[in-house]
């Protein structure tokens, strides 16, 4: 019978452990992409590029968060918590999502500005190259998460979808940014296009992000998983 129940809590702890890889697997590539988004959007001039370290550091944050909630939902129940803290990654997506919003709303600024005061010159070559290579390697973490989705059990809740979905927008928002500069280093002008693409992909995260919220809200008032 003890036997039985070690196997239960290996198969049960198994599936936490392998979410928690994914997620430090992710936590590393933003990491990593921060450094070198923020000094070539430096050097370049772009916001695009600027936005896309500010995102990845915010999302970095917010993978901490997940991986706290998920360690905290592990926890055996006790005399003060009898039900454990079975709310935990529920909480983390509220986390997330209020992240998203707090950079979209920066960013949106941002480039309100410039569009009405003027964009400088921005360098075309260097947001197109780090930019492509952004958003393959944001697709390969959003792969990896995606895989850990698949599974209700593993991974079907608010707090890995919210993860999910800054991975995934990460992913679009880089690709965006290396279409603009590809345009900018062929016409040689159009710098505009650099605040106005920053604008637009933050509109559609900001969207994404209150719908995401407006789940865990339910599920915070229900009592129950949203989704």
């Amino acid at each position: 019978m003890l036997s039985g129940t070690c196997k239960t809590a290996e198969v049960t702890a198994e599936p936490t452990m392998s979410r928690v890889t994914r997620l430090w697997i992710v936590f590393a590539l933003n990491i990593v992409l921060v450094g070198v988004l923020v000094a070539v959007g430096i050097g370049a001039r772009s916001l695009g590029v600027l936005a896309e370290g500010a995102d990845y550091l915010a999302d970095a944050a917010a993978i901490g968060v997940s991986v706290l909630a998920i360690w905290l939902s592990g926890l055996a129940p006790t005399p003060a918590r009898p039900h454990g803290y079975p709310k935990a990654t529920t909480w983390a997506a509220l986390v997330n999502g209020g992240w998203l919003l707090i950079l979209t709303g920066l960013v949106s600024a941002e480039a309100i500005d410039r569009l009405v005061t003027g964009t400088r010159q921005v360098h075309g070559l260097p947001v197109l190259v780090v930019s492509s290579a952004a958003a393959v390697i944001m697709v390969v973490g959003a792969l990896i998460l995606r895989s850990d989705g698949d599974d209700d059990d593993e991974g079907g809740d608010l707090n890995m979808r919210a993860v999910l979905l800054d991975t995934a927008a990460d992913a679009a928002a880089a690709g965006a940014v290396a279409i603009t500069g590809a345009i900018i280093l062929a016409t040689g002008s159009l710098y505009w296009l650099d605040p106005a693409v920053a604008l637009l992909v933050s509109v559609v995260i900001a969207y994404h992000a209150f719908k995401l919220l407006r789940e865990v809200v339910m599920a915070l008032r229900t009592g129950h998983p949203a989704g």
